[in-house]
């Protein structure tokens, strides 16, 4: 038996047999929906259900219970009940689309004892644009491919920096400074994913990050930068140590330079001398507001922070078309959006 699938937006249809997903059948029939990882663990390919309804074989993790509960489902492990009608969950944003080129290694350089900066150099000639807070794919032969969030705004001189922590039995980032010399080349694919900025939304705007989840976040504030239709802005990033917040002194000098600038650095592990906040950022959150709804909200860190987020968010009025996320997870190995 197959379902028939339209997406409302364009008007394209497609069959999906009763062994697919949606995302699958969508790919067989040459119909593009917005993904990325393929195993429910990013959230790219969200869409909303406009009609009809769709089961999981396993409930995805990229996917609150409260987002289900309101029409959304990850189209990669959703397989349909009957007829549908869905739409992407992106909002109709038009990104670039990716190319395939090669980048050379210009820097690689430690930011705190387990995360690296590293910085790659794209073809002169290459004319690539993408939106703060997408990441790029880097393509390892036999292996894979490995993303990661670009925490530069624009390829100034063609150069895009990474923020990269070590993964332990990564077969990237194990070794990433005894790997990688200056001068190397890297297949790469950019720009990919759809986390990115909204300019259309014009509300305040809550940044929330965990660990190098603050490189696609970072790549956004650095597009406002001095920018005088920036909304009120507020960052709060969650780390274990005073060691490990990396970027703190150059995010606080960006007082003056983003509207209504509010830097909240949250430690979970830290010495009895932080005179700051401790504990994790959703609970910074909840310390600091009781009511949400005029806000949008970008979400990057650990699937945990962001699932946990979302409910905390959706308890204080939040409203989900208006809360973006990217969680960084691993599969096998590593999995891609590492950071």
């Amino acid at each position: 038996m197959s379902h028939r699938i339209v997406v409302s937006d364009t008007n394209e249809a497609f069959d999906v047999s009763s062994h697919e997903t949606i995302l699958d059948a969508a790919l067989r029939a040459g119909i593009k929906l917005p993904h990325e990882c393929t195993f429910g663990g990013c959230g790219t390919c969200r869409i909303k259900v406009q009609e009809g309804s769709a089961h999981y074989d396993e409930f995805p993790m990229a996917l609150t219970e409260e987002e289900a509960a309101q029409g959304y489902a990850l189209a990669c492990q959703a397989r349909p009940d009957g007829d549908m009608v869905i739409t992407p969950a992106s909002k109709g944003l038009e990104l670039p689309d990716p190319v395939r080129t090669h980048a050379e290694v210009r820097a690689v350089e430690p930011l705190t004892a387990d995360i690296s900066r590293l910085v790659l150099q794209l073809p002169e000639d290459l004319d690539c644009e993408y939106r703060p807070g997408q990441h790029m794919n880097i393509l390892l032969k036999g292996v894979g491919e490995r993303s990661f969030s670009m925490a530069s705004a624009y390829p100034f001189g063609n150069e895009v920096e990474f923020h990269i922590r070590r993964v332990p039995g990564g077969y990237f980032t194990q070794d990433l400074s005894g790997s990688l010399a200056t001068g190397s080349l890297l297949d790469v694919e950019i720009p990919r994913g759809t986390f990115c900025y909204h300019p259309d939304d014009y509300r305040p705007m809550m940044f929330v990050a965990t660990g190098t989840g603050l490189a696609p976040i970072r790549a956004i504030l650095e597009s406002l930068l001095d920018d005088e239709d920036c909304p009120p802005v507020s960052l709060y990033w969650g780390m274990r140590t005073e060691a490990d917040l990396y970027a703190r002194e150059e995010l606080e000098s960006w007082a003056d330079r983003l509207y209504e600038f509010n830097f909240v650095p949250v430690l979970s592990q830290a010495s009895d001398v932080w005179r700051g906040r401790r504990g994790h950022v959703q609970q910074a959150i909840a310390q600091d507001f009781d009511e949400v709804s005029e806000f949008s909200f970008y979400l990057c860190g650990s699937p945990g922070m962001v699932t946990d987020t979302k409910r905390l968010l959706l308890g204080l009025g939040a409203e989900l078309d208006y809360i973006y996320s990217d969680s960084f997870t691993f599969h096998h190995r590593e999995h891609p959006v590492e950071a």
